[in-house]
């Protein structure tokens, strides 16, 4: 009998499991690092046990640690959420040996689809992307297969996904550097860096099966997701149904993948991965052997609750018995009610070849009629331990029209002030044209790279609040009333002046660049203003988080500015410019040039690994190294100068 559950994960899954189990009737056991100490999954735990330093490898990661916590707080099931240990074998020939239930498959079943090679081996009748899933892992070998199976190519690291060991080559010349990298990453992610190659589809979609089984040997489809919209080949848009599957080749595709569950005796939630491609055929990619963290979109169309589910089955609850009475378990699936979609909501920037941010976050406020999968409050921060992921946001409608337009006009709403993120740019996405009409691939930010860069300027209603707010604040405002006040604010070293004049009516006076317009404030509380320009009324919010730095969220986005007044001289030296500063803190992996070298804009000068994941550091400009202040393995702070680049005369 579980009466209490052990959640062996952290952040929106660990909070999503917790109220799930506690509306089961479980108590929950939330495990924590040092980072997470003041976290809300901890807080909505009914129990929590520290398992140590911040590093996944001290916490998360650490098998021996997560089973003492279980037994010390008396735990009878462990659930391992996605990530970390979800995948592990290992890990849960450990649980269960220990007496423990693991809310998950059997470990057999976790090994024989951990490998990706392994797993192309012993399943019959599916359809595979010809590739490589050899034991030689040699240059020498794996260039050799590369040739047999034609450019382009993608690199898989063998022993897990989310896009981790994942590299694109298109040209024979670039296949070593990315099997290098291929395999840095696949260490870093999964401890092995065994590696295999498929041939690249073109224009692929990725279509994923949601799968379940129960222990009396049934095995169901619960429906697929379209997930084609990806960065660094990790999704980032799901939706299901999906747009692109005709009736006969849905029945086809669920048919392989209760096919491969039914063929490793496969029991709770697990996801068969598809490509397919543009003539309609599908090819067998992977199985996730866990929850997704896309599973909402399908719990929306059908009505079911996942975790729910994997409680039920893991207590030996048949999947008869889960189904609405008098349904076929078979044809539940193609029955959706609906469409639905959601966002990953990152703490990144697109602009930036999706830089993972760290810092303090200001405000977090979720949208309303919508639902919203997040483990973050006000005040928390974001660190470089851990995935960037803050939440997931997920619409529901009738048509996937009516969705997609829930979806946009919920970001709209949401707030996450503080640090740099993607809630614009995913805006920017679900209204283009193309997805709009369904016309998607995973090459779909390749071919519109336009959508990854911010190009409109801050508009004057932003300044106007920013201003407004400022001087509000200020004792300057209550002690000159009716005087002329001058705010300065940088939007990066882009500087913007606001002159306020306040009224003897209460209006204020406001010149903002070629702009006089009469303001009025009708409303403020907390950072949230309601201001009426020119007789048009809009909500702002305004809020000021340190140093001077304020960020000001409109109808149209979010924006991070400086006030500064009086303005200094903007001071940039070439030493100091652009990528030549570390973007965050991590550590060193490989530098690419010498001191005295001269090298060409845009050229690799040097890798830093953070986050699990690659970044490269790019020339800004032609130049000569003219010195190198970190080496491999080098830990470095975020901003450090990594090295001298004198620009050529």
């Amino acid at each position: 009998m579980i009466r209490k559950v052990l959640v062996a994960n952290r952040g929106e899954i660990a909070c999503r499991i917790i109220r799930t189990c506690k509306a089961m009737g479980f108590a929950t056991v939330a495990v924590f690092s040092d980072a997470d100490e003041k976290a809300l999954f901890v807080e909505l735990a009914d129990e929590a046990i520290h398992l140590g330093e911040s590093d996944p490898g001290e916490s998360y990661l650490n098998m021996h640690k997560i089973l003492e916590a279980a037994v010390r707080s008396g735990a009878d099931a462990i659930h391992p959420g996605y990530g970390f240990l979800a995948e592990n074998a290992r890990f849960a020939y450990l649980v269960s040996s220990s007496g423990l239930r693991f809310i998950g498959p059997a470990p057999e079943a976790i090994e024989a689809m951990g490998d990706k090679r392994v797993s192309k081996m012993i399943l019959h009748g599916i359809p595979y992307v010809p590739g490589y899933t050899g034991d030689d892992q040699s240059d020498t070998a794996l260039a050799a297969a590369a040739q047999a199976i034609g450019y382009p190519i993608m690199i898989k690291a063998a022993a897990g996904g989310g896009g981790k060991g994942m590299r694109l080559v298109t040209q024979p010349e670039a296949l070593l550097e990315a099997l290098a990298a291929a395999r840095r990453e696949a260490r870093q992610a999964f401890g092995d860096d065994m590696l295999m190659l498929e041939r690249a589809l073109t224009e692929p979609r990725h279509i994923e099966v949601q799968i379940f089984g129960d222990h009396e040997g049934t095995v169901i489809a619960l429906g697929e997701r379209e997930c084609s919209i990806q960065r660094r080949h990790q999704k980032i848009i799901e939706e299901a149904p999906s747009t692109a599957l005709t009736p006969a080749t849905r029945r086809a595709m669920y048919a392989a993948a209760i096919s491969i569950g039914q063929q490793i005796g496969y029991y709770n939630a697990g996801t068969v991965e598809f490509l397919l491609d543009t003539d309609g055929r599908f090819y067998f990619m992977e199985m996730n052997t866990r929850l997704q963290v896309e599973h909402p979109v399908t719990e929306m169309i059908y009505g079911i609750d996942l975790v729910r589910w994997q409680m039920e089955v893991a207590r030996g609850v048949p999947l008869r018995r889960l189904l609405p009475e008098g349904v076929d378990p078979m044809e539940f699936a193609l029955h959706p009610a609906g469409h639905a979609i959601e966002v990953r909501v990152y703490a990144e920037d697109p602009a930036q070849h999706f830089l993972p941010a760290i810092g303090r976050i200001v405000r977090w406020q979720s949208p309303p009629l919508v639902r919203t999968d997040a483990g973050i409050r006000s005040g928390d921060s974001i660190t470089t331990h851990y995935d960037p992921l803050v939440a997931k946001i997920i619409a529901h409608g009738e048509t996937r029209t009516e969705a997609i337009r829930r979806l946009e006009y919920a970001l709209q709403q949401t707030q996450l002030l503080g640090l740099r993120n993607n809630i614009a740019f995913l805006r920017r996405v679900l209204l283009n044209h193309e997805h709009l009409a369904g016309i998607i691939s995973t090459r779909f930010l390749d071919e519109h790279a336009d959508l990854l860069v911010e190009t409109a300027a801050v508009p004057p209603l932003a300044l106007i609040a920013a201003a407004v707010a400022k001087q509000s604040y200020t004792q300057h405002w209550r002690n000159n009333a009716h005087r002329p006040v001058k705010h300065t604010f940088l939007d990066g070293t882009t500087p913007h002046e606001v002159l306020i004049t306040p009224q003897p009516d209460g209006t204020l006076r406001v010149r903002c660049g070629d702009l006089n317009p009469v303001v009025v404030l009708r409303h403020a509380h907390d950072g949230d203003l309601i201001l009426r320009v020119n007789g048009h009324q809009q909500r702002v919010t305004a809020l000021e988080a340190e140093d001077n730095h304020w960020w000001v969220q409109t109808p149209e986005a979010a924006y991070h500015l400086r006030w500064q007044t009086p303005l200094p001289a903007p001071a940039l030296s070439a030493e100091s410019a652009g990528s030549l500063r570390a973007p965050m803190p991590g550590q060193v992996i490989r530098v690419a040039v010498a001191t005295g070298q001269a090298v060409a804009k845009g050229m690799l000068l040097l890798i830093i690994e953070a986050m699990k994941m690659e970044h490269r550091i790019e020339a800004p400009y032609s130049g000569t190294i003219t010195a190198l202040h970190y080496q491999a393995g080098d830990t470095v702070a975020q901003d450090a100068i990594l090295l001298a680049l004198q620009p050529e005369d």
